[in-house]
């Protein structure tokens, strides 16, 4: 992913939490087969952290991922960036986004691992659901166990970018993050959000 200088996101635990709120992840590999797919990040192991996730064993993906590396791609919030929002002209439209490749060499998961995995997942989203045995019976997660491959992804690389107008005038930053916030679409809302969260192109100074 080509990232300026400027805008590389290089502080771990921003990445880390970037992944854990995106955590619907594009899995591309070697072939340029892709799946979309929710993973599970646990950033304690080794240097970069480890993404697990599953496929349905019906797709045929699965067959493609052992010891070979992949590409998962975590897009984040995104938007237009209009140039009537900026002090500076002549200008042009532009997008803004926040995005994360992770790089690494996928291998698949025991039985026992894939229902690790699977509880992992549950419990990032609805921990409740665990102990409820009348709606996910354990004999009912068996059989559908039998239908899903589970893997994981130690990670080796990570390319981390923020596009935020950061590189911008302090009154453009300013003009585009309230032209943002006024803005009636969502995904500029969420964009918006975004960036005070992180606190970049807003045009603090």
């Amino acid at each position: 992913m080509y990232t300026p200088k400027n805008m590389a996101m290089t502080d771990q635990q921003a990445i880390t939490a970037f992944i854990t709120q995106n955590s619907f992840g594009l899995l591309v590999s070697c072939s340029l087969n892709a799946t979309h797919i929710p993973f599970v990040l646990d950033a304690t192991v080794g240097e970069k952290g480890v993404l697990y996730g599953h496929v349905s064993r019906a797709n045929s993906h699965w067959q493609e991922l052992e010891n070979q590396r992949v590409l998962v791609v975590f897009s984040g919030a995104h938007a237009y960036i209009s140039p009537t929002w900026y002090d500076a002209k002549p200008a042009v439209p532009t997008w803004n986004y926040a995005a994360v490749h992770c790089y690494g060499v996928a291998s698949l998961l025991s039985d026992t691992e894939t229902q690790d995995m699977l509880d992992n997942l549950v419990a990032k989203y609805e921990p409740k659901l665990l102990q409820d045995k009348q709606i996910m019976p354990d004999e009912y997660q068996q059989k559908l166990r039998q239908a899903i491959v589970g893997f994981k992804i130690v990670i080796d690389e990570i390319q981390a970018k923020e596009k935020l107008g950061q590189h911008r005038s302090i009154s453009d930053q300013q003009g585009v993050f309230n032209g943002l916030s006024a803005s009636p679409h969502a995904d500029a809302a969420q964009l918006a959000h975004y960036m005070n969260q992180r606190d970049i192109g807003k045009g603090n100074g």
